[in-house]
């Protein structure tokens, strides 16, 4: 079955900057917030301090990947001109995204000169790990990301979005709902399946129905991360994506890991295995969340 990894973060150095403060490693795969707090944040043998995109190829490679597509996190600093300079080397394994913080006061002259080397733009807004918790909360859909919008669909771009969960004042499935009608020709991509809660999915399922529009998609990567306390085969993981299919469709779902993180919880094997053990999807249906969307998104347009 070939293989589309959707979601996938490298870093050259490690910088992260949450609401825990900054993330910086401390060897072994593993780092340090501010605060004290250690994370293990790369699996073993893959990198002692950071992740390269030579790390994250070998891990494709061992597990039958044809591309990813980099994903911009607060958890790894941004990581704009390297992704830029992988882009450039690896043409045919990676898609990559830039980002911005809208708080910046020369964000949209960045933002538009990054345009000219990615038309994929991904942003963390997360108050658990992105910018909301650095942040005053703002509205997905107000006057600090509208323009933002317009510099994207104006490039005929790709807009990725990860605003936590239902928890979090940062989850505003309504104001993207609001942002996808006002640029119906603007491809919006929400990550994690809005990240679903065992024994929280009426909100999840009211999220994902507000969100069946014809320019949004969901990548489903780290599903048995935010659900940590189960093993493998992830059965409220399965729940999850059996709700999605049945709201949005399987063309509107992507495969992915979220690596390195995820992959120190589970391996890349079964992060795989259990979409397909769980029989939700049909052959050719697991050809699509898998593959084929994915392709059409990101490696069908001229991101680079």
């Amino acid at each position: 079955m070939k293989i589309i990894d959707a979601h996938v973060h490298i870093c050259d150095v490690l910088a992260g900057y949450c609401r825990r403060g900054e993330l910086r490693a401390i060897g072994g795969g593993r780092a340090m917030w501010a605060n004290g707090d250690v994370m293990h944040l790369i699996p073993e043998g893959y990198g002692d301090s950071n992740y390269t995109a030579e790390s994250a190829i070998r891990m494709m490679d061992e597990n039958g990947v044809e591309a990813g597509v980099i994903m911009q996190g607060s958890m790894y600093g941004f990581q704009n001109n390297y992704i830029k300079g992988v882009l450039k080397k690896y043409p045919d394994r990676f898609r990559g995204s830039c980002t911005v913080d809208p708080f910046a006061k020369n964000h949209l002259e960045m933002l538009e000169e990054m345009m000219a080397w990615t038309r994929l733009v991904k942003f963390e807004v997360s108050n658990g790990g992105g910018l909301m918790g650095v942040h005053e909360d703002f509205a997905l859909d107000g006057p600090r990301m509208l323009p933002i919008y317009e510099i994207i669909n104006a490039h005929k771009g790709v807009v990725t979005i990860d605003f936590g969960d239902y928890t979090m004042a940062s989850y505003q499935p309504l104001a993207m709902r609001r942002v996808a009608q006002k640029f119906p020709d603007l491809t919006i991509v929400l990550c994690h399946l809005l990240a679903p809660i065992p024994g929280h999915y009426d909100e999840t399922r009211i999220g994902l129905e507000a969100l069946k529009l014809p320019n949004v998609w969901f990548d489903i990567a780290a599903l048995p991360k935010i659900v940590a306390v189960e093993k493998f085969p992830f059965p409220s993981c399965a729940e999850s994506l059996k709700m999605a299919k049945e709201i949005v469709g399987p063309d509107r779902l992507m495969f992915g890991t979220d690596m390195p993180f995820a992959l120190t919880h589970s391996s890349y094997h079964d992060l795989k295995q259990y979409i397909i053990d769980s029989k939700v999807f049909t052959e050719d249906e697991l050809h699509k969340v898998f593959y084929e969307t994915a392709k059409h998104l990101y490696f069908a347009k001229e991101f680079v």
